[in-house]
C-alpha cells in the first residue's frame, strides 16, 4: 500500500509564505511524477504545478514567478514553495505522484492540507 502524507499548510497574510511537502511511504518500485493540485470551494480541482522524476517542471499561470516545486528523490518526497501569497490561493492542497506498483503506474493522492491567505 502507498500513501502520500503533505504538510505545511495554514493560515497567512497576503503577501507571505508557505512550503508544503509530501512524502510518500509504503511498497513500490518508483516514482515518476509529482505534483501538487488545489481545490478552492465551488471550484473543480485544478494542477498548480507538476515535476517529472528528472525535474522538468510545469506550472499553472496564475502561479507562475510565485511557487516553486521541487523533490528530493532519495527521500520520495516533494515541495511546493509559495510566496508572495493571494486570497485566491486559498484552496485545499493535494498531492499527487504517479507510482510503480506490482508492475503498472497508479495515481495516489494525499489527503490534503489547508492553504488560507487571509488578512
Amino acid at each position: 500500500q502507498v500513501q502520500l502524507v503533505e504538510s505545511g499548510g495554514g493560515l497567512v497574510q497576503p503577501g507571505g509564505s508557505l512550503r508544503l511537502s509530501c512524502a510518500a511511504s509504503g511498497s513500490y518500485f518508483s516514482i515518476n511524477d509529482m505534483g501538487w493540485y488545489r481545490q478552492a470551494p465551488g471550484k473543480q480541482r485544478e494542477l498548480v504545478a507538476s515535476i517529472s522524476s528528472g525535474g522538468s517542471t510545469n506550472y499553472a499561470d496564475s502561479v507562475k514567478g510565485r511557487f516553486t516545486i521541487s523533490r528530493d528523490n532519495a527521500k520520495n518526497t516533494v515541495y511546493l514553495q509559495m510566496n508572495s501569497l493571494k486570497p485566491e490561493d486559498t484552496a485545499v492542497y493535494y498531492c499527487n505522484a504517479e507510482v510503480g506498483v506490482a508492475g503498472r503506474w497508479t495515481d495516489y493522492w494525499g489527503q490534503g492540507t489547508q492553504v488560507t491567505v487571509s488578512s
